[in-house]
């Protein structure tokens, strides 16, 4: 705002010293063409006229108005006769600026006068006696119209000025608006509290800034609440192997086969440690961009090969229901790893020779699921939490990167059938 008023004062500045000097021109011009027309008269009427140098000067006198700041001289060799207004300065009774004017080579000029500059103009005229005719005008009284006409002029660049000031300020203010939002926003954000969003109003730079601000406030609170789920989960699915773990240990005796299968239980813990932190991982992976990669694959190959790998899962009698036809764009080790999940899970809730199926389709959607012959779901609600295991949730997960979802039909005591269902 104050390069911008600093601009409008240069361009008003330069508007009221190009206007002042245009009108000081054009009073300078007018001054010099009145002074020149002056003179020409007075010699024409010298000519033309005869009778003493007195007689011929005062009828000329007498046939001139002069205006407020204009003054006719004729100096005689025995007097000065004057045609003024009455309010204009007595130049008459300056010998000294008199003569200086009559003692001067130029025909033209500017003396000093107590009064102000003299612009003054001459003539000789040398019959019918020595004669000198001076016409000027006073430069301060001819130019104040001009003086006013600047004053005014700064005055009216001055409260314009001033209104647009207060104008740049209210709007600066309207256009800084969200800018500041922002910046509070950004100020009172914590670790606790990542909810506060902009409100977007608009289609221009601002509101392109508040909608990016808002997009960051999402993925910082996206990456908090990862942050947090991690350490509860960590904290809860590590807390029982570390704890058998140090339980056996301390209870750890001296004899051999004692501790050989104490290091055999603290090994099978230790290798569920480890998986449970790889799972823990990838669901803190699947809020990321780089979580899947996507490519074009072929249905019934995708089909085939995980039915190929959920068989080397448990002695089960594994029934291929369905082969999509066609081709979807997804990424097929993540859909793999939730059928090979979802598989595994049936296979724990069965027993030998129990019955699972698995297929695929496609309507609209492309489906895959997984059916099995055990006890069923009870309560549907607890499914996907996490307090219940991280198989499920790393399902759903891979289903949501991918836009879609995983459903669930279940009737208790006649198995349940899950589906992952993703866009095409």
């Amino acid at each position: 705002m104050c390069w911008l008023l600093g601009l409008m004062t240069l361009v008003l500045a330069t508007v009221v010293i190009v206007v002042w000097r245009f009108l000081v021109v054009d009073v300078d011009d007018r001054v010099n063409r009145a002074l020149e027309q002056e003179t020409t008269e007075f010699s024409a009427y010298a000519e033309n006229h005869t009778g003493d140098a007195r007689t011929v000067a005062d009828a000329h006198l007498r046939l001139q108005y002069p205006d407020e700041n204009e003054v006719h001289l004729a100096v005689l060799p025995d007097g000065v006769l004057v045609q003024r207004a009455e309010v204009t300065y007595a130049l008459e009774h300056d010998r000294a600026v008199l003569g200086m004017i009559t003692s001067s080579s130029a025909p033209v000029g500017v003396v000093a006068t107590s009064a102000g500059p003299f612009r003054w103009a001459k003539v000789h005229a040398a019959a019918p006696a020595e004669m000198w005719f001076v016409t000027g005008y006073f430069e301060d009284g001819v130019r104040a119209p001009v003086h006013s006409t600047v004053r005014v002029l700064v005055l009216v660049s001055l409260a314009g000025l001033l209104i647009a000031a207060l104008i740049a300020w209210f709007v600066a203010g309207v256009i800084l608006a969200p800018v500041r939002m922002v910046r509070q926003a950004a100020a009172e954000i914590t670790e606790d509290d990542l909810t506060r969003r902009i409100p977007v109003s608009g289609n221009d730079d601002i509101a392109a800034l508040a909608q990016q601000f808002n997009a960051m406030l999402d993925r910082l609170e996206r990456s908090f609440r990862l942050q947090r789920q991690f350490l509860d989960d960590a904290s809860h699915e590590l807390r029982t192997p570390i704890t058998i773990v140090r339980g056996h240990l301390e209870l750890l005796g001296d004899s051999p086969e004692e501790r050989a299968a104490v290091v055999r239980l603290c090994t099978d813990e230790l290798d569920r440690m480890a998986r449970l932190v790889e799972d823990l991982l990838l669901l803190v992976k699947s809020g990321r961009p780089d979580f899947l990669r996507p490519v074009a694959v072929s249905l019934p190959e995708l089909t085939s090969d995980i039915d190929a790998k959920l068989r080397a899962l448990g002695d089960r009698r594994w029934v291929l229901e369905s082969i999509a036809e066609g081709e979807a764009v997804l990424d097929p080790q993540r859909v793999t790893q939730a059928l090979v999940q979802l598989a595994s899970n049936a296979v724990k809730h069965t027993s030998a020779g129990s019955t699972i199926r698995f297929g695929s389709s496609v309507d609209g959607v492309v489906s895959f699921w997984v059916a099995d012959s055990g006890p069923g779901v009870s309560d549907e609600s607890l499914l996907f939490s996490r307090s219940t295991g991280l198989g499920l949730p790393i399902v759903k997960a891979i289903a949501e990167a991918h836009g879609g979802a995983v459903r669930v039909r279940s009737v208790a005591g006649e198995g349940a059938t899950f589906v992952v269902e993703v866009p095409r």
